[in-house]
């Protein structure tokens, strides 16, 4: 599909795509694609690849393929396909009918293999993985050519197919391209492209037991694809002088690599194979644990779609790697909930209030503001009686300056309901804890403003006690202690405050039934999700974000 106005450029790769359809290359089309290996569940950094390659694509009246490469039969499986489709859909983005694997081009790319035998251009090789690596060479020092490297290309097609057949044990022979062991590029000597693996693939069986590598595969499967832009993270910017001498001796449709700067976020890792390791020690309870970068646990956490989108548009393109501050993330956040999530009451460390000039069993119900920026949402009510909850914290029996909340003889203002004064403490008589306020309410002052002009500084939350529900509820905090903590030591800089669990808080009845994904502001405490653990009887809320914004206060200072 051609368009005749291509989408103004805003950053480098934009600039280049529109100078290619504005040539007329490839006819003006615009076709992009996204390869995850179907070996983990989607992280950020990876929802910027396609998030990038699909927004590309609709912005130039192009498509994008999503494409499983799946050449690795020990690590794929199904749970991984779904997950991965599902991601992407959450965030917004939709394949059509270009859903594609790796694995169903294995036949063509057999048959190219064979053609370079043919050529001369590649040859079976009986070095081992470790003898290959010690062959190689270095940055500084060439490499040394296979003694096998000369054999004949009958004599390469036969050990090939023999390969094929399963005649070799695994790990003894692989196929090679016959490049350069001199070249300055060391992804240019002479690669594997074929090694021998005896493992059940998860969409083709038993069927091969020689699989491509992926770099082999990669390009080629872009090329059978026809995607006129292989939009690829930096680290794949040395292997482009491979696929392209691949796409020259094939003489197959050239697709064009551009590289981008992969997204690095503070205080995280998201590194696959770091984040496996992670899984599979138990370090985290999952792919989908809050706590991980990946986009199953940021949604079970409670980021949307939205939030992620314009976080990923503030960080924009770049050609060199930089660690972007989780500050900008989870101001996007805090922006994007801010708008549509619907203010409750919730009390994480109760303290009992006895009031004790209100009467005995007697309730009403208070208005409260479900979104005070949408006036579309509206207000609910909220059950008031003579004893509620409050935070903890929320009193202090000789309180510091500058403390204007509850406090003997202090009165403060209860959030759509009373003024609110101290005329008592009750305490454990064995520890001395402050375990029961006794309190009196002004009945002038509902709604929580004194028709007398009197006024307090301080305004608490609370909950019914009568009424109040029973909630687990789970602070997360950042996952590593360390602002980069990628490396090989990186499970040092685990966090052992990371997660919080608080069980015996309380919050309002309006949040029965809560389903999983729900997302609420718990006034003064934060953002708060709906967990899946939630069943009849037990709520759980993972925290998604604090209220306090240090990203807002450093782009204010910056200003």
């Amino acid at each position: 599909m051609t368009t005749e106005s291509p989408a103004p450029a805003t950053d480098f790769i934009r600039t280049l795509i529109a100078a290619d359809v504005k040539a007329g290359k490839n006819g003006g089309q615009v076709i992009t694609r996204f390869p995850p290996e179907p070996n983990g569940y989607l992280q950020i950094g990876n929802a910027k690849a396609f998030c990038l390659n699909f927004g590309v694509a609709q912005e130039f009246g192009g498509r994008c393929h999503l494409r499983f490469d799946d050449t690795n039969p020990t690590k794929e499986e199904e749970e991984f396909v779904e997950a991965i489709k599902a991601d992407i859909r959450w965030l917004g983005w939709d394949w059509g009918e270009h859903l594609y694997f790796a694995s169903d081009y294995f036949e063509q790319l057999y048959v190219w293999a064979e053609e370079l035998i043919k050529k001369g251009l590649a040859y079976v090789c009986d070095l081992n993985a470790d003898q290959i690596r010690e062959y190689r060479g270095t940055l500084t020092e060439p490499g040394r050519e296979s003694p096998y490297r000369s054999r004949s290309a009958e004599e390469n097609l036969d050990l090939l197919r023999r390969m094929r057949s399963g005649e070799f044990p695994e790990g003894t022979r692989t196929l090679r391209a016959k490049i350069d062991m001199a070249a300055p590029n060391i992804g240019l000597r002479d690669p594997v492209m074929y090694r021998i693996l005896y493992a059940n693939h998860y969409r083709q069986g038993t069927k091969w037991c020689i699989y491509p590598t992926y770099d082999w595969t990669h390009g080629q499967s872009d090329s059978l694809e026809g995607v006129t832009h292989s939009l690829c993270s930096l680290e794949f910017e040395n292997n482009r002088p491979l696929y392209n001498w691949f796409i020259e001796k094939l003489g197959i449709f050239p697709s064009r690599q551009i590289e981008f700067a992969r997204l690095n976020v503070s205080y995280t890792i998201l590194s696959k194979r770091y984040l496996r390791q992670l899984v599979e020690e138990g370090h985290v309870s999952g792919w989908n644990d809050p706590r991980m970068p990946t986009l199953s646990g940021l949604r079970r956490r409670g980021y949307t779609p939205q939030a992620i989108r314009r976080f990923l548009e503030e960080v924009g393109m770049a050609k060199r790697e930089n660690l972007v501050d989780m500050a900008l993330l989870e101001h996007c956040l805090r922006e994007d909930l801010n708008q549509r999530a619907a203010r409750v009451m919730a009390v994480l460390n109760p303290l009992k209030v006895v009031i004790e000039n209100y009467p005995e069993g007697q309730v009403e119900e208070l208005e409260a503001v479900n979104n005070p920026e949408d006036p579309a949402a509206g207000t609910r009510r909220v059950p008031f009686s003579r004893e509620i909850y409050i935070e903890k914290d929320d009193f202090r029996e000789d309180p510091p300056k500058k403390y204007f909340r509850l406090a003997p003889g202090r009165e403060v203002r209860l959030r759509y309901g009373y003024y609110l004064k101290c005329t008592g403490v009750v305490k454990d008589e064995r520890t001395g804890e402050v375990v029961e306020l006794r309190c009196t309410h002004d009945p002038a002052t509902r709604g929580g403003w004194s028709p007398d002009g009197r006024k307090v500084q301080g305004t608490i939350h609370w909950v019914s006690a009568a009424h109040a529900l029973p909630a687990e509820v789970r602070l997360y905090d950042r996952l590593f202690s360390k602002e980069d903590p990628n490396g090989e030591d990186f499970k040092a800089h685990l966090n052992p405050y990371s997660l919080e669990q608080q069980e015996g808080c309380l919050v309002e009845p309006s949040l029965a039934g809560s389903p999983a994904g729900s997302i609420y502001q718990f006034e003064r405490q934060g953002y708060f999700c709906t967990d899946p653990d939630t069943s009849p009887g037990k709520l759980v809320f993972n925290r998604s974000v604090s209220l306090r914004d240090t990203w807002a206060k450093i782009e204010k200072q910056g200003g």
